[in-house]
């Protein structure tokens, strides 16, 4: 897609930095050689899908060969996916805009259940066909991963393959099948899915049947000789494969805005609940050394403050305390906030918790699940009540203001007893708020079980909605108190999980027929449509509470042909062991379980302390802090916002520069006490869509950078459309909140032009009265002519003014314009508005690019 396409969709969408690409460390390759496009497909917003470090990885493992590239591509926001099919553009690729038909292969990440329409809206608009046999030789391959894969049968027919484990174990084999199917003509697409077949971990769905027994249940049959199972795909040990040391640093603010480097992966502790827990096994750590190498370069290459160690268990990492010493000594002076996305109860210590508060506080998070020792014992939640409020009373006491509890009901065996236990655990917490100051606060979020494949819960029945609403209701009564925040999730979209959780192939003519009746981003609370899926599922003669009804363990399931290595006798002896109550070790700390995943010699778990525990010195050790003290400079750094940068939000701005000061070596100071924040202040906002030569912010730095190479060693950090033009030493220490007399120059979209009489009215008139709505003050009338104190065209389309704020009100050049012209808002959306010069109000001239 061209700019000449593409400008005009950004001007009317939500979010535009969305579709805009151009990133910091994006990798574009448009070179003749490359012989492989891939799309990698994410089917939800940029904001998560670029949280998501999996896709990070696959990019990285793609782009790395030299003859093929990845591209990435989101589910667009309700607002762009309509624009695109109301002018007939298609969905396209960040990197290139490249339209998404147009690409090799596309891969889809299935993380969720609920984004299966979301995939069904992206195909659409790139007008691929839905179902994989519908697709000919004029279309890309359509493939996906993610743990949604051990269960593919709902999703099933619109793939061509679907790749099941780690991702880095596969898909370089993948691509050496497509390069020699390609160099062998590429007249079969057929010879291509039978090679990709012979990959472990690799699942062609055409190669498989689906039959159903007299009770309704599917039972997948095999179609190809010799490929009756399909094996999950392990890599053995994490050192050994790469991870992301320069990643794409997001425009905008993801779910998750800092740098996650995924420490450990799988986890043994045995939750029967879990699926991540069962499907991701053995344990594989990666070594300190690494971790500490990748950290190093990763912060040099992003900016990034934050820092979050990821596994399903990162408390569990057997070298995690020498770790966080050497990361919190080696970037201390950085400030860099250390978090851990979840604590398990019991495997922090005080000294680790005073690590990671020793910069700043980041989120405290513990999931008991249930409320009961009894249900705790019942799903393998091996976590004392003592042990939770121990951990919480330490953060309490530590200075955490903040601790976030999360809980399930409808678990098995499940009684009001455990629901009012929930309510008792909560209250014997809130009892733990310091007194005399702030903080203590204590969010409790629960939501539905869902019965997941591939666990020893796997056969348990799914709560009805209208008993887990009861049951939040009664715990939301129950659950008060000063600083509690009770959230839950909705029992409806948890039912529609449920349902494609433990799915078969009937389902995939409901998605498509739910997404024809306009159902898409089901997760989302204001999206989600429950009449239109009752309406299909109707329609479609399918009942969805069959899946979500009770199992017997000698049945037929969907997911039968998927071996994640988990054997299916052990689930079915944890799955005894639940309702006996009795509980299961850890094989980390005790004897090996007997889970099938392990046969100790290409497959076993690794810990960090098999190879060495202690993180090697760093070259030079890092210096002291120097928080409130000086010496110090205040300096005032222009700079221009111009082109694809007008569409940043001034939270996106302050993101951005201040990433790009930590790339560029220039360190600004911080503030003292619990929450250090950097020294820098940004005046008044621009508007979205808005361009300007004399933007302006202030910074105080903390090291002896010379000022006048500060624009040049900025520059090279920043994305296209932003310019440092200069740097000198502020004059004043207030930042201007409002915007004070400018000059701007107002140019009208092609075919469009400024009435002649129009302005000749205005000019002549005496006063120029117009009512504008605000915010705080409703209704106001102003005089525009003592606001526009100069005013002349340069042309029929191009108009240049001068204005002044009114006292109390901060008016926009583009309301104001179009006041005096009558314009409508069409033609403004469309129209150029850049600020040439501002009133540098510490001198009382204008400033201009270049003189300040």
């Amino acid at each position: 897609m061209t700019d000449l396409k593409m400008g005009p969709l950004l001007s009317l969408v939500e979010k535009p930095s969305r579709y805009m690409g151009g990133e910091i460390n994006a990798i574009v390759k448009t070179g003749e050689d490359i012989r492989l496009r891939m799309a990698l497909a994410f089917p939800d917003t940029y904001e998560i899908g670029m949280s998501h470090f999996g896709m990070q990885i696959l990019y990285d493992l793609v782009n790395a060969r030299p003859e093929a590239c990845a591209e990435r591509v989101f589910a667009p926001g309700v607002d762009m996916a309509e624009l695109l099919k109301s002018r007939q553009l298609p969905l396209f690729s960040l990197e290139t805009r490249r339209p998404l038909g147009e690409f090799d292969i596309v891969g889809f990440s299935l993380l969720y259940e609920l984004n299966y329409t979301n995939v069904l809206m992206m195909l659409d608009l790139a007008g691929i066909p839905f179902y994989a046999d519908q697709r000919g030789s004029n279309h890309p391959f359509v493939i996906a991963g993610g743990p949604c894969t051990v269960n593919p049968e709902p999703v099933a027919l619109f793939f061509d393959a679907m790749v099941v484990g780690d991702g880095e174990a596969v898909l370089p084999a993948m691509l050496d099948a497509w390069a020699d199917w390609k160099d062998a003509g590429a007249e079969n697409k057929t010879e291509l899915l039978k090679a990709w077949a012979a990959i472990e971990g690799v699942y062609v769905p055409v190669f498989f049947a689906a039959a159903f027994d007299a009770s309704g249940r599917q039972k997948t049959r095999p179609l190809l000789p010799g490929y009756d199972k399909v094996r999950r795909a392990v890599i053995p040990d994490l050192d050994l494969v790469g991870f992301p040391e320069s990643p794409v640093i997001p425009f905008g603010r993801p779910v998750h805005d800092r740098l996650r480097l995924e420490i450990a992966r799988g986890c043994t502790r045995g939750c029967r609940f879990c699926q991540a827990g069962m499907i991701y096994r053995p344990v594989r750590e990666r070594s300190p050394d690494t971790l500490a190498g990748l950290v190093e370069k990763s912060l040099g290459s992003t900016g990034y403050e934050d820092l979050s160690l990821l596994s399903l268990s990162t408390g569990d990492y057997s070298c995690l305390t020498p770790l966080m010493k050497h990361l919190a000594a080696q970037y201390r002076r950085r400030h860099l906030a250390i978090s851990i996305p979840s604590f398990r109860a019991g495997t922090l210590n005080p000294e680790m918790m005073e690590l990671i508060r020793s910069v700043r506080k980041t989120g405290f998070t513990i999931a008991p699940e249930a409320g009961s020792p009894r249900l705790r014992s019942v799903i393998n939640k091996n976590i004392s009540e003592d042990e939770i409020i121990e951990t919480v009373s330490t953060a309490f006491d530590l200075g955490w203001q903040l601790v976030k509890l999360y809980f399930m009901i409808g678990l098995p065996t499940e009684t009001d007893a455990d629901i009012e236990a929930i309510a008792e655990l909560v209250r014997r917490l809130h009892k733990l708020r310091p007194k005399g100051r702030r903080g203590g606060n204590i969010n409790v979020s629960v939501a539905t079980f869902i019965p997941k494949p591939h666990v020893p819960f796997q056969w348990a029945g799914q709560l009805d909605a209208a008993t887990a609403r009861d049951r939040m209701q009664y715990l939301r009564r129950r659950v008060k108190g000063r600083g509690v925040e009770f959230k839950w999730q909705d029992p409806e979209t948890s039912r529609l999980e449920g349902v494609f959780a433990r799915g078969d192939r009937r389902l995939a003519p409901v998605l498509a027929a739910a997404y024809q009746r306009g159902c898409r981003f089901d997760g989302w609370t204001d999206s989600f449509d429950k009449a239109a899926w009752d309406e299909t599922f109707t329609a479609q003669g399918v009942d969805p509470e069959v899946y979500l009804q009770p199992v017997d363990l000698d049945a037929p399931l969907p997911w039968d042909h998927i071996d994640t290595g988990v054997s299916r006798d052990f689930l079915a002896a944890e799955h005894q062991k639940a309702l006996d109550g009795t509980p299961t070790p850890d094989c980390r700390s005790g004897d090996c379980q007997g889970c099938g995943v392990c046969d100790f010699k290409t497959c076993r778990p690794i810990e960090a302390f098999e190879k060495k525990c202690d993180v090697s010195a760093p070259a030079a050790p890092a210096p002291p802090l120097a928080d409130a003290e000086g010496p110090f400079h205040r300096v005032r750094v222009v700079y221009s916002k111009l082109g694809p940068a007008r569409y940043f939000g001034q939270l996106e701005l302050v993101s951005i520069f201040l990433r790009a000061l930590r790339r560029a070596g220039v360190e600004p100071a911080y503030s003292a006490g619990f929450h250090p924040k950097p020294k820098v202040a940004f005046g008044d906002a621009l508007p979205v869509g808005m361009e300007s030569e004399a933007e302006s912010f202030f910074m105080t730095i903390a090291t002896d950078f010379p000022l006048e190479q500060i624009p040049a060693s900025l520059n090279r950090h920043l994305p296209e459309g932003l310019l440092a033009v200069g740097c000198s030493p502020a004059q004043t220490r207030e930042v201007p909140q409002r915007p004070g007399p400018a000059v701007y120059q107002v140019t009208l979209p092609s075919g469009s032009r400024f009435d002649h009489q129009a302005f000749e009215a205005f000019t002549a008139a005496p006063a120029f009265e117009v009512m504008f709505s605000t915010r705080k003050k409703g209704d106001q009338q102003v005089d525009l002519k003592a606001v526009v104190t100069e005013c002349f065209r340069l042309r029929p389309d191009r108009l240049q003014l001068r204005m002044v704020q009114p006292s109390g009100l901060t008016l926009r050049p583009g309301p104001v314009v179009a006041s005096i012209f009558s314009l409508p808002d069409a033609v403004m959306h469309q129209a150029r508005v850049l600020k040439l010069a501002e009133h540098a109000g510490c001198t009382g001239d204008f400033t201009e690019p270049g003189n300040i």
